[in-house]
């Protein structure tokens, strides 16, 4: 399968990026990619935390070539999408449920703006909150793809014990501190790319958009996000609407992460009627769509039959 290299470090002619505002007048920064001629269906693909759709350009190009439209937004409090915290470098949230809610009037809006099947697709915190977006209702696609979607937070102390010591320790003083430094993972001996990916040039891309756009550069989340990460994948793991859910879902879910638990999403996904499970071994860290060559064209060759299969051409 071949790399859209053209795409990694340039915003397509075609593509743009515009603001979009929320029901309570937040602005969230959104990008489209419309597809050429008659569409194969659309897209909207949401990022983890701290992730920009430049990212995913590359990926991107990949679909819109099959005649798919892309559309992604920031989500709030990250990236173009304004800050929730004093500083700005910093991830914070007291509740997803306020993310829900961006995604619900997103979700109701964009499907207003044109026909023909519809696909979401989320990558680790996204991949959480396409979930849970999912279970409530509040979205509603023909498919669904999660990529290491956030469904278990890895915590050396456990999820109860982690979420535990999380809300003794973030509700002292400022809970929209940062709850650690600079890494992705607190106390991680690895590099940040190591949790990321394997390959060099792929995650060399992502610091290139962040030192074209240093303003779209978050770091550290706050012990709040995190205490509300902790509830909200303990509340979708509970969900009895899991076992109904009718939307026919995709899984990936690499073995090896060290940023969420795998074995969750595992668990996870036997709960869900109608889902299909990949998994990947050493080989993938995180980012499955960024990884190297072999590991990428797995995963895309995966979402790709699946589409084939599951969503019926407009």
């Amino acid at each position: 399968m071949a790399s859209s290299a053209l795409y990694r470090r340039a915003i397509p002619a075609a593509a743009r990026f515009t603001p979009w505002t929320a029901a309570d007048g937040w602005p969230l920064r959104r990008f489209d990619w419309p597809a050429e001629g008659r569409p194969r269906g659309r897209i909207l693909f949401q990022g983890g935390r701290g992730d920009i759709p430049e990212k995913y350009l590359e990926l991107f190009a990949h679909w819109h070539a099959q005649g798919w439209s892309i559309t992604s937004f920031d989500w709030r409090g990250q990236g173009g999408s304004g800050r929730l915290s004093p500083d700005p470098r910093v991830g914070h949230v007291d509740d997803f449920a306020l993310f829900i809610r961006d995604l619900a009037d997103f979700w109701a809006a964009w499907t207003a703006e044109g026909a023909g099947p519809t696909v979401v697709m989320g990558h680790s915190m996204g991949g959480h909150l396409i979930l849970r977006g999912l279970v409530e209702g509040v979205v509603r696609p023909d498919a669904a793809v999660l990529v290491a979607p956030m469904l278990g937070l890895k915590s050396a102390f456990g999820p109860w014990l982690g979420a535990r010591i999380a809300g003794i320790i973030g509700g002292i003083g400022n809970g929209a501190r940062a709850a650690w430094r600079e890494n992705e993972k607190p106390g991680a001996t690895e590099t940040r790319q190591n949790l990321l990916t394997h390959d060099v040039d792929r995650y060399a891309d992502e610091l290139w958009w962040q030192h074209a756009n240093p303003e779209l550069v978050l770091g550290p989340p706050s012990w709040r996000w995190v205490i509300a990460a902790f509830a909200s994948t303990r509340a979708v793991r509970e969900d009895p609407r899991l076992k109904t859910l009718a939307v026919p879902l995709l899984v990936l879910a690499p073995m090896a992460d060290a940023l969420v638990d795998a074995r969750v999403a595992v668990a996870v996904a036997g709960q869900l009627p109608d889902a299909r499970l990949v998994r990947f071994g050493d080989e993938a860290a995180h980012e499955v769509l960024r990884e190297v060559d072999p590991v990428r064209n797995r995963a895309i060759a995966e979402i790709d039959l699946f589409l084939a299969a599951r969503v019926p051409a407009a």
